[in-house]
């Protein structure tokens, strides 16, 4: 099978084509090789198109005699300030869509995210499953961290989010993925094409961008201990995430693009982990391994931020064969090699 990459020559695309190549399907790549992505020194291979996916020339060169797309290309990250929401806009919805206009293959995969959801899946004693309203600034100002019940304000319990959630994106980047499934679907249905959304969790594992503003937040809290700095940890640091390595996440792309889902339609599927892990903890881990300064927790806080996100990945195990392999102190080990 012949299959086109978007932004495979990214942190996760690299890991995609390598593992789409081992099973044996001929990749090409279609990347800008931005240098506030990429580096400086970036350079393509010889299965690289060097083109943005908002130029439909390059995207229709990329294209030729392709069977399937995985769509990765995207500026990621919760971004910097709304001085960069159309740059986001542009980089995610037009390039999305210029691509979907020129797409005439019968499957596509597309990285979403998990931060479509916003707040992940609470859980109040006396009223059961219900959908907390943004934090309000003063409430962060003043510590208090933790979503309350939009009904009695009670304490809530966070639990694991599926598939069938609303949506609820609640920042720049998150808004431009929900948007992307959107567009997806409705290519999916004029074309009859299949179409797999697959809501990647927080990707780490070595390669991944660092020290720029769109950085994950293993990547920073890597980059701070060499430097001999202490990672630096918002609010409380009890922030619950599911912290999925990358090669776990190129095996569930290369599966999603081996078994197409429902035609004329959009399949959503998280892949995460399964594994709970804080922030705090996160940060904690890092720092022993490298040898590193104990994390400091700064009470700090992003508007843009959610308090605790965690979802089931049980439908991308049924329905593509898919599980996370690499345990979380193995995949945090990779990162103390070069």
């Amino acid at each position: 099978m012949r299959v086109l990459v978007t932004g495979g020559a990214g942190f996760i695309g690299r890991e995609v084509v390598a593992e789409l190549i081992r099973r044996g399907d001929d990749v090409v790549v279609l990347d800008s090789l931005r240098p506030d992505v990429h580096g400086q020194n970036a350079r393509g291979d010889e299965r690289t198109v060097v083109g943005d996916v908002r130029d439909a020339g390059a995207v229709e060169r990329a294209l030729s005699g392709c069977d399937a797309v995985v769509h990765l290309a995207a500026k990621v990250g919760l971004g910097v300030s709304l001085a960069d929401i159309d740059d986001y806009v542009s980089s995610n919805d037009l390039g999305t869509a210029v691509l979907l206009r020129a797409a005439e293959v019968p499957h596509i995969v597309y990285a979403s995210s998990m931060v479509v959801y916003g707040e992940g899946r609470y859980d109040c004693p006396e009223h059961g499953q219900v959908a907390p309203p943004p934090r309000r600034k003063e409430d962060l100002d003043a510590g208090r961290f933790e979503p309350r019940c939009p009904v009695c304000a009670a304490d809530l319990r966070p639990g694991l989010v599926t598939e069938d959630a609303r949506l609820d994106p609640r920042n720049v980047y998150a808004a431009t993925k929900a948007h992307g499934e959107a567009l997806l679907a409705a290519w999916a249905r004029q074309t009859g094409g299949s179409a797999t959304a697959l809501r990647f969790h927080n990707v780490y594992g070595p390669g991944m961008p660092r020290d720029t503003p769109y950085a994950g937040v293993a990547a920073l809290f890597r980059s701070a201990v060499e430097r001999g700095e202490a990672p630096t940890v918002l609010e409380d640091g009890r922030q619950r995430r599911d912290f999925v390595h990358v090669t776990d996440v190129a095996r569930a792309v290369a599966a999603a693009v081996a078994v197409p889902q429902a035609a004329g339609a959009v399949t959503p599927l998280n892949v995460g982990s399964g594994v709970v892990t804080t922030i705090g903890e996160m940060a904690e881990i890092t720092s022993k391994l490298l040898a590193g300064p104990e994390p400091v927790v700064t009470g700090g806080y992003r508007l843009g931020d959610v308090r605790h996100v965690t979802a089931s990945s049980e439908r991308a195990a049924e329905a593509l064969g898919w599980r996370a392999a690499v345990g979380l102190a193995d995949g945090l080990a990779t990162l103390t090699s070069p």
